[in-house]
């Protein structure tokens, strides 16, 4: 059975920093483009970050330089490291795995609050 399964979330002061993490079960992984997606309350959910099986990245405009998503193909795992983190970041984070695999994951929450 496929899992992705989310961790990393928690609650940070504005400038601070997360990473989050999600390992994917069940499935052969290298082959998937991946995705971090976010939903605030009262929002859509919106794509934040993708990565390509090969490694192509792009970002929402609001988190360029600021996020950077990574991949490691032999743990199954991709990443996405949060810098100067602002109080609009704040939201539940999700990892998808792309293409014909279309797999969400459960949600981490992030909170950016002094």
């Amino acid at each position: 059975q496929v899992q992705l399964v989310e961790s990393g979330g928690g609650l940070v002061q504005p400038g601070g920093s997360l990473r989050l993490s999600c390992v994917v079960s069940g499935t052969i992984f290298s082959i998937y483009a991946m995705a971090w997606y976010r939903q605030a309350p009262g929002k859509q959910r919106e794509l934040v970050a993708v990565i390509t099986s090969g490694g192509t990245t792009n970002y929402v405009e609001s988190v360029k330089g600021r996020f950077t998503i990574s991949r490691d193909n032999a743990k199954k795992t991709v990443y996405l490291q949060m810098n100067s983190l602002k109080p609009e970041d704040t939201a539940v984070y999700y990892c998808y795995a792309g293409g014909s695999l279309s797999r969400w994951g459960q949600g981490t929450q992030v909170t950016v609050s002094s």
